[in-house]
């Protein structure tokens, strides 16, 4: 289960290795759902994800960190961790709304975000579910394939 987060560097560069005790499935554009490791593009991703946090405890609540590791990108990740957004106080059995009500200390910056240091200064414990997805820049010719695709739709 954890495979995918370690051959990703997720377990190691951002969390350290835990246990999975809750399901959380994420779905961008009503259609995508992230899969670990799966490639999307960032047309895909613009808008807010629906996120579903399958706890059984209404009295449970998840804090929701989304970061880029390696900022800006693979080969120079000097910015790493780029916080993109925090969710906080979500309740078990619920998908994720993104109303904020902050009930942990707010970073003092989004470029060299610390995931661990975060959960720590916070008192949130080890993860209880992660999940991650590569994303590539466009080519030009592929979003002219993507803009014409668009015009025949039109």
């Amino acid at each position: 289960m954890l495979e995918p987060l370690s051959v990703g560097r997720v377990i190691g560069d951002v969390l350290d290795s835990f246990t999975p005790t809750v399901k959380m499935s994420v779905t961008f554009n009503c259609n995508k759902q992230v899969c670990n490791g799966h490639e999307l593009f960032p047309f895909t991703v613009t808008t807010k994800p629906k996120v579903e946090v399958h706890g059984s405890d209404m009295r449970s609540f998840f804090t929701l960190i989304m970061t880029d590791p390696d900022v800006p990108g693979p080969s120079d990740p000097y910015l790493r961790e780029h916080l993109h957004w925090i969710v906080t106080d979500i309740p078990g059995t619920t998908d994720a709304t993104f109303e904020k009500r902050q009930s942990v200390s707010s970073p003092s910056s989004r470029d060299h975000f610390n995931t661990r240091k975060f959960a720590e200064a916070n008192e949130l414990g080890l993860p209880v579910a992660a999940v991650f997805f590569d994303a590539q820049r466009e080519t030009a010719a592929r979003r002219r394939v993507k803009d014409r695709a668009r015009e025949r739709r039109a």
